[in-house]
């Protein structure tokens, strides 16, 4: 089972995504729910990274377990060789709102590029990618491999759950203020980032907003008591 135990983070995204999680939840729902426009009435159950479970992160298999879903229309082994997303946390709402968590809390966080060696792997890759790329109006020939190869996995796989008649959601938690990683300290440098990152990928912002929330929490405002 992909179930990978973490440690009591002491820094960075994964520290503060846990204390969001475990102890200051409202912090993190309110926000979402504004940004969704969700009736107050409607209650988020954040399912990992919780103390009680290790911590935990989740990914393939294991993740759709934890949200307690079935992908039958679309199964993700036809979509996603194994080794998939890991995601920092995972939630979902009475409604039946699904949130898959991405946490960052600085900049350089934002790149990665895609590093595997298998074939057959990499080619179901670019498949999909190639999909999700034209569901969001984007001409393939913009390389979702390199760059910011972390973003487009996460939005494949929020993609597929649509796929499967499922009200996913890309929840992207940027953190501010996070002096000890030299993090961003307001909401326009984060954007100005992340306009880069729409442009290189081909992404344009009306789309994304249909599957994709972005929130900005402030850490000094996690550590007040």
């Amino acid at each position: 089972m992909a179930r990978f135990k973490q440690p009591r983070a002491n820094k960075g995204s994964q520290k503060w995504i846990q204390i969001l999680i475990n102890e200051k939840p409202d912090i993190l729902n309110k926000q979402l729910q504004a940004n969704l426009n969700m009736h107050e009435n409607e209650k988020i159950q954040w399912l990992s990274p919780r103390g009680e479970d290790d911590y935990a992160e989740y990914r393939d298999e294991a993740f759709i377990e934890k949200l307690g879903i079935k992908l039958e229309l679309y199964p993700p082994k036809d979509f996603w060789p194994r080794r998939g997303p890991q995601w920092d946390a995972l939630g979902k709402s009475t409604s039946g709102k699904l949130f898959l968590v991405e946490a960052k809390s600085h900049i350089p966080e934002l790149v990665s590029t895609f590093k595997g060696s298998n074939q057959t792997s990499k080619a179901k890759i670019i498949s999909s990618l190639e999909e999700t790329m034209k569901r969001f109006g984007v001409k393939t020939d913009f390389d979702w491999l390199k760059g910011f190869y972390q973003y487009t996995n996460r939005l494949a796989h929020v993609y597929l759950l649509r796929k499967n008649k499922l009200d996913a959601w890309l929840v992207n938690v940027y953190f501010l203020n996070d002096a000890e990683m030299d993090g961003p300290k307001t909401e326009d440098e984060w954007k100005g980032a992340l306009r880069l990152l729409h442009r290189c990928l081909g992404l344009r912002e009306h789309l994304l907003q249909k599957f994709v929330v972005d929130l900005f929490i402030d850490v000094t405002k996690i550590t007040e008591v």
